[in-house]
């Protein structure tokens, strides 16, 4: 049992802990106590997240701001405080923190249509609810984290060091970004014009950050709130389309096999707006589209930087694999191309 557990506010004594989930970045356990309560206890990696303090900080803030919105307890993460009146306790250096567990919840790692739509409905959920939180109150904890144009220089800082010496093996795969560099401006520029206002974003919006209750399948809360940070809507709608409306792996090697399906597209769509299109701005859901371009090219940009800079960010498993991911998010690009009107037409037709 990890001593850090008495200087939180647990129920009573804790009698039992052991590993939880399939998360790869923060250290999860679950503790249960003599009277039967469940917690989630988590370590927090300080070297992915540099700024565990203002990330609790954004964390709680958020947290208290939903807990006003919400009738089911158990639509949002609740943080236990530690003895001391914080959220996180330090020991030895290391961050630790507590949340109630969310009783009679399942997590998936994948999603059919009816789980994606439900997905999009948790997520249109949180935006909708958190539309009127001030989000400058937030602490931007990976800076410029979907900055395109910022991801553009470090691309092109990693073609000129060639680090790992890959470059001219993928000359065409460098072109197919910087011919699109004109478009990556896009949503910073409306921003900049206050064209796109700044919300709280998640950044993280896959299908496993979503709970659903056990018994229904119904969305339940929004999870994982690490990088909850200032951003614009748009890119958390891209990215939930990146991930989660291909057909394959994300670094699946025979690209005959990835497609950007269409239908998921519209489920998520539909499900997304059901529940914050009154709260977005006209701009905003005419931007959901590019959101969806943005995040796939972005994304696939950082995959091919990483190869170029010798897979020092993004774990790998096998040599190429970094390309690989690059290759299958460039051949979805090319799809959201050839089916621009028609996403256009669908965003339109939802609202």
């Amino acid at each position: 049992m990890h001593s850090v557990l008495s200087s939180f506010a647990l129920s009573c004594a804790p009698v039992s802990s052991e590993p939880y989930g399939r998360g790869h970045i923060n250290g999860t356990q679950l503790v249960v106590c003599a009277d039967g309560a469940r917690y989630i206890l988590q370590h927090i990696n300080t070297t992915v997240f540099r700024y565990p303090e203002a990330l609790m900080q954004n964390i709680e803030l958020v947290t208290a701001h939903l807990r006003k919105r919400i009738s089911d307890p158990r639509g949002v993460l609740r943080l236990v405080p530690a003895l001391d009146g914080k959220h996180f306790v330090v020991e030895n250096g290391e961050y630790w923190r507590v949340y109630e567990l969310v009783e009679n919840s399942v997590c998936y790692q994948s999603a059919d249509r009816a789980l994606f739509y439900e997905s999009a409905v948790a997520f249109g959920r949180f935006q909708n609810q958190l539309a009127d939180f001030p989000a400058e109150q937030l602490t931007e904890t990976i800076p410029q984290f979907h900055d395109t144009p910022v991801r553009y220089a470090t691309f092109r800082q990693a073609i000129a060091e060639n680090a790992a010496n890959q470059r001219d093996k993928v000359q065409r795969e460098i072109d197919f970004v910087l011919s699109r560099e004109a478009f990556a401006h896009t949503l910073t520029d409306l921003q900049a014009a206050g064209e796109l206002p700044l919300r709280v974003t998640h950044n993280d919006t896959k299908i496993n950050n979503v709970l659903f209750d056990a018994s229904t399948n119904k969305a339940l809360c929004v999870i994982d709130l690490d990088t909850v940070m200032p951003g614009l809507s748009v890119t958390d709608f891209g990215d939930a389309i990146r991930f989660g409306a291909s057909t394959a792996a994300e670094d699946e090697r025979d690209l005959s096999l990835v497609h950007f399906d269409l239908g998921l597209y519209e489920t998520y769509v539909r499900g997304y707006l059901s529940t914050c299109g009154e709260s977005l701005t006209k701009t905003e859901k005419a931007m959901l589209p590019i959101g969806a371009k943005m995040m796939t090219l972005e994304c696939g940009m950082r995959f091919l930087t990483d190869h170029l800079a010798g897979d020092r960010y993004f774990h790998v498993s096998r040599e190429g694999q970094n390309l690989d991911r690059a290759h299958t998010q460039f051949r979805l690009v090319e799809e959201m191309e050839n089916n621009w009107q028609q996403m256009h037409k669908i965003v339109e037709e939802s609202h």
